[in-house]
């Protein structure tokens, strides 16, 4: 049986991952590690045996963990990986902040990261994804990402290292992100309060924000997300292949397509993992047979299926 090193912060084994993903769903990973500080993270890697893989994982918005667990050691990072400093127009946060608190404190000091405000999730997802809306993106105000790699070796990439593309990035196999550092444009800050509360009533208004969901399901055809703009073309967007193929509101046992938004699949309750993406997987079906259009997740998925 493999030892793995004693850290400082809480090694737990055959921990269930379903109470860490918005969706409620997912098995046990054979181990989670939560780690102290930076330190702890770096010689927990430098002394993990190389073949056993490791997943770093966020506050689980974007994800979904099939019912059989993850056979790694699942790294989740938490308080002293959440701060945020501001100074002028650079902000500078742990990967563990969530992305809401990110743009408030930087809309407080008069820094736009406005568009961060009504992206679920946290900074480290949001770098590793590219996250964006209403037309802006992580790429646009990335300066730099800093990382333990899976020497242990603390290494700061460039944008360009990371190559950004529409819900994607390049980071190296078995890296941890543990901060990102941007640069917004400068505002107002009750300018800047006042739009991100038009934001989130837009967002309440259009998509299903009480129920268990793990925001958009599929990325947009068009390769890019909604500019916000009122002269915004939906021809390419997700929600509306989905709606001219008669998915809207479609179910598989405990999952459901939201009625309100249909690029939004929701955990009614009881939904598994296999209910999850089963459905989802349904809905791609139906648009290629309707549309030609072949959908990509943009939802994670993990680990092993339930077996029989």
């Amino acid at each position: 049986m493999t030892t793995l090193p004693a850290p400082r912060g809480r090694l737990s084994q055959a921990r269930t991952l379903s109470d860490f993903t918005w969706l409620r769903v997912g098995g046990p990973a054979d181990y989670l590690f939560q780690p102290a500080d930076i330190d702890d993270l770096q010689s927990f890697l430098r002394e993990l045996p190389a073949d056993i893989p490791i997943f770093p994982m966020g506050v689980g918005s974007n994800l979904i963990v099939r019912d059989g667990g993850l056979r790694a050691v699942v790294i989740r990072l938490g308080r002293g990986f959440n701060t945020i400093s501001v100074e002028g127009s650079i902000v500078t946060a742990g990967a563990a902040a969530l992305d809401a608190h990110v743009a408030r404190k930087a809309a407080n000091a008069g820094v736009d990261l406005t568009f961060l405000r009504t992206i679920p999730g946290s900074i480290g997802g949001a770098v590793r994804m590219n996250a964006g809306c209403y037309g802006s993106y992580t790429a646009d105000v990335l300066r730099k990402a800093t990382i333990v790699n899976r020497q242990g070796e603390v290494v700061e990439l460039t944008p360009e290292d990371l190559n950004f593309r529409y819900r994607q990035t390049d980071l190296p196999e078995g890296a941890v992100l543990i901060s990102a550092t941007f640069e917004g444009p400068s505002g107002n800050p009750e300018d800047l309060h006042a739009q991100m509360e038009a934001q989130l009533r837009k967002r309440d208004e259009t998509q299903p924000t009480k129920d268990r969901s793990a925001g958009s399901t599929f990325r947009n055809p068009a390769g890019f997300s909604s500019t916000g703009q009122a002269d915004d073309v939906h021809d390419f967007k997700a929600w509306k292949v989905i709606d001219d193929a008669g998915m809207r509101g479609a179910t598989l046992g405990g999952a459901q397509m939201s009625p309100k938004h249909s690029n939004f699949l929701i955990n009614t309750g009881a939904a598994t993992a296999a209910d999850l993406e089963g459905l989802g997987e349904e809905v791609r079906k139906k648009v290629y047979e309707t549309s030609g259009i072949t959908l990509e997740w943009e939802i994670m998925r993990v680990g092993d299926p339930l077996k029989e």
